[in-house]
């Protein structure tokens, strides 16, 4: 079972969600934040999600600023903007009386959840998936057109058959990127999860966020995952995962 919602970015364009609800009794709920250009829909988002909703923990799921169902330019966002809308969703799900426990981050969501945890009304425990330790990271991804998009302004950006417009402000936000702070800082229940055959982020990065952090802090190998999570069962086993480790913080 799901509902699909809608809530106002940080920026004034409308964010497309959805809610997985709770199967029988109401454990608790929360926020997933998604990988870089990837989405509410994408495997390990829905997955991971559903199974826990089936564990009783709704979790809302959204889009992106200009992705997929989302308003908004892609090419507006930035690292900045991502963390001010994850605060943003949890706002929304406080409002609507069902404030997020937990918050669930993939990739490079991951890292906006370190970042946006202690800003968010109800969060009590947080959890990366597959994160890079510095959001920067990313530039790999576009670095064959970020010089040019920070000299003309803007530049077309073909990804998974998508043109997506990167802008100046994107590169300059993303390069100056640092959550060192928000690591060391963070006073929360800490869960690293990495596959340790991650090609993607490598399984350093989680190394560098669970020695950063303070106690109460665990972490999950999940080998045999690719960092999509693609696989058979390994979204759902995360999500398993996941719901053992934060009973103690839900509901």
């Amino acid at each position: 079972m799901g509902e699909s919602v809608q809530f106002p970015s940080s920026t004034g364009p409308m964010l497309a969600g959805r809610i997985d609800l709770p199967e029988g009794a109401v454990r608790g709920w929360g926020v997933f934040v998604h990988g870089f250009t990837l989405g509410k829909d994408t495997p390990a988002a829905s997955r991971m999600c559903k199974q826990l909703a089936a564990e009783g923990i709704g979790m809302l799921r959204f889009d992106a600023l200009g992705l997929r169902d989302s308003d908004g330019d892609w090419g507006d966002g930035s690292f900045t903007v991502k963390v001010d809308d994850t605060v943003r969703a949890c706002q929304f799900m406080a409002e609507r009386g069902t404030p997020a426990d937990i918050l669930v981050g993939h990739s490079w969501g991951g890292a906006a959840v370190i970042a946006a945890a202690e800003r968010s009304p109800g969060t009590r425990a947080v959890v990366s998936i597959g994160a890079p330790a510095d959001p920067s990271h990313v530039e790999h991804h576009f670095d064959a057109i970020a010089d040019r998009a920070v000299a003309d302004g803007e530049a077309e950006w073909l990804v998974g058959g998508r043109a997506l417009t990167l802008k100046r402000d994107f590169v300059e936000d993303v390069r100056r990127a640092d959550i060192d702070d928000k690591i060391r800082a963070l006073s929360l229940p800490f869960m690293v999860m990495h596959s340790p055959t991650d090609n993607t982020v490598s399984i350093d990065n989680a190394s560098t966020l669970f020695w950063a952090t303070k106690h109460p802090r665990s972490f999950v190998a999940l080998e045999g995952s690719d960092h999509l999570l693609t696989a058979d069962g390994q979204a759902a086993r995360a999500g398993k995962i996941i719901s053992a480790w934060a009973d103690q913080y839900v509901g």
